[in-house]
């Protein structure tokens, strides 16, 4: 839904995943060619080294499994093994750390800043997102600062290998958990460059997202169209739930934490016009069916757009963590739905508790750890690059720099979505400015870098993303 930011497994990466075999015991030549590397990485304490087939020409691929505590502040209870994937280039290239937010994709890619550098690059899992969790689970550890001292307290033991200069980033709620760890240890990276990060810091007042939908792109007749598809999913409530109730029944869906299909057919409706912007172009908008077309084809369009299948127990299950945080901490956005009255009958429902099963308690701070974020990122952000798409709806409460903030820039990309490759797509001078910034963080030489581009240039999970 839209109180999920973009994140999933991917079919592209879970192929390749299987794909990839350990290295074979064999191969004698390149075990002595990376046996001071892997050796420093198994002096770790804690931590837990298997190197795999590298499909990264210049890389070697590790997947270390980090022990760490439940909660920092009491290192004498329950810990848990962190999943964290490292493409290794060389000790005195810098160092690139990427989130995702959620799980750390199974496949090697390369994001801007690591292309931008020339970097090695770890992709880290956050924690309580399956297998980095912790059983018994305490949810109330599901927090921004237990995630930023998990990343602390590995880069802490890595930088004793990479010494050299070190960038965060991440996109979506990976760029908020980049921002958060700056705040909270703000030495320990040199540059941050945070792509599509959402700043709710009055989960109160969502006017901005109401704002958005009424003005975004330049086409009114896109923007009028897709609320009318979304009408006429409701009034064919009937037909839908038919289709829905069959790739369910095919697929084993079960649907105990939305409680009905229904409501969980709603809500996918609701998510409608915002899945669109967030993963789709304006020019997509002639693809979208006539209001007159079959049920099949708008059923296929509901579910193309939304994905029916994310609102069973088995799609949210993954995003459980997400949707805590959420509810706790994070805030979520509650855009008005005026144009589907009185169709809806689950409206009250467009909210993260719906997500969670009921025997997690949750409770919501009132905005006190997003203010705290905020107010920090206005006084005192440095080294730090905010990149947003002007067409995605995430961007409608950005971070904004203040007066204390220094050596940082806030830049959006004109028509672009819920993207991790913004760069790239910025005008002339605000691209030139960016891939400045990110080269002088990371102490490299200025001058003229070709991004990447390829089926792993970057986040694979940002290839094709499950439903909000």
């Amino acid at each position: 839904m839209a109180l999920l930011l973009a994140a999933g497994v991917t079919g592209v990466g879970a192929t390749t995943a299987q794909a990839v075999t350990d290295r074979a015991d064999t191969a004698q030549a390149g075990t002595a060619q990376a046996g001071d590397i892997l050796d420093r990485l198994k002096a770790i304490p804690g931590m837990q080294v298997t190197e795999k087939t590298s499909t990264l020409p210049g890389y070697r691929w590790f997947w270390l499994e980090y022990r760490q505590p439940v909660d920092h502040r009491n290192p004498k209870g329950q810990w848990f093994e962190q999943r964290i994937m490292l493409q290794h280039k060389s000790t005195d290239r810098p160092m690139v750390l990427y989130t995702s937010g959620y799980n750390t994709p199974e496949v090697m890619f390369t994001s801007e800043p690591t292309a931008l550098v020339d970097g090695n690059q770890i992709s880290l899992e956050y924690r309580y997102f399956t297998p980095s969790r912790p059983e018994p689970t305490d949810w109330t550890k599901d927090n921004i600062w237990q995630a930023a001292t998990d990343e602390h307290r590995l880069i802490r033991e890595l930088k004793k290998i990479y010494s050299t200069k070190w960038i965060s980033t991440g996109a979506s709620k990976g760029g908020m958990t980049a921002v958060y760890h700056k705040r909270f240890y703000p030495n320990d990276v040199d540059g941050s460059v945070v792509y599509v990060a959402p700043n709710d810091v009055n989960n109160n007042d969502d006017r901005a997202y109401d704002a958005f939908f009424r003005s975004v792109g330049d086409d009114p007749k896109c923007r009028d169209h897709l609320k009318a598809l979304a009408r006429e999913f409701l009034k064919r409530r009937p037909a839908m739930l038919e289709r829905f109730k069959a790739a369910a029944d095919a697929g084993g869906w079960t649907f105990e934490i939305l409680r009905t299909q229904d409501r969980a057919f709603e809500n996918s409706v609701m998510d409608y016009e915002w899945a669109f912007w967030q993963y789709s172009l304006q020019s997509d908008c002639a693809a979208l069916p006539s209001l007159d077309a079959s049920d099949d084809d708008l059923y296929k369009s509901l579910d193309t757009i939304a994905g029916l299948s994310f609102y069973s127990d088995q799609g949210l299950a993954p995003y459980i963590p997400y949707y805590y945080q959420a509810g706790t901490e994070l805030g979520w956005p509650t855009p008005k739905f005026k144009h589907l009255r009185p169709l809806l009958r689950y409206e009250s429902s467009y909210q993260p508790r719906t997500y969670v099963p009921r025997d997690i308690r949750m409770r919501f701070d009132n905005g006190r750890a997003m203010r705290d974020i905020d107010g920090w990122v206005q006084r005192n952000a440095n080294h730090m690059l905010f990149l947003y798409g002007s067409n995605d709806p995430w961007g409608s409460e950005p971070f904004r720099l203040g007066r204390g903030s220094r050596d940082s820039a806030v830049y959006t990309a004109p028509g672009l979505n819920h993207s991790a490759r913004l760069i790239d797509k910025l005008s002339a001078d605000e691209k030139a400015k960016s891939i400045a910034f990110v080269k002088r963080w990371a102490g490299v030489e200025a001058g003229v870098q070709t991004l990447k581009t390829g089926p792993f240039a970057d986040d694979p999970l940002q290839l094709q993303r499950p439903p909000l």
